[in-house]
């Protein structure tokens, strides 16, 4: 569920500590998702490809996957119809799974890239040398 408030941008200040802090994320494609229990179109294979290798989903647990599959069904029969029955509600499972830049800030989480990590630097002569 997203939360309440005001959407901030992840540099964002304010005066308040907000009530949640962000999720990082390394942004690394997922692997080792779940294969879908039936044989999708190519549509819906593509949708799973995407949705299956979002770096945040390395926080999923078995209900999460399962949400998700659910929701494949639901992309599989809303282009087996054609028409656009059904697309609200794929709109809203996407955005609760965080398929989007704006549901994953409604969420807060962030993807930071693997070099953010801080050197391990052991003497003041060792950090010197890296900032030059």
């Amino acid at each position: 569920m997203p939360i309440r408030g005001a959407k901030l941008k992840p540099e964002a200040r304010t005066r308040v500590r907000p009530t949640f802090d962000w999720t990082e994320v390394q942004d690394v494609p997922f692997t080792g998702a779940p294969a879908l229990p039936f044989k999708p179109s190519r549509a819906v294979a593509d949708w799973w490809t995407d949705v299956s290798s979002m770096p945040h989903c390395v926080l999923w647990r078995d209900s999460d996957w399962r949400y998700a599959i659910e929701t494949a069904r639901l992309v599989a029969k809303l282009h087996r119809s054609k028409g656009g029955a059904g697309a609200a509600e794929i709109r809203s499972r996407e955005k609760v799974m965080g398929t989007t830049m704006d549901a994953r800030r409604d969420l807060r989480i962030r993807y930071v890239d693997s070099t953010d990590e801080p050197a391990e630097i052991t003497a003041m002569d060792e950090y010197l040398k890296i900032v030059g």
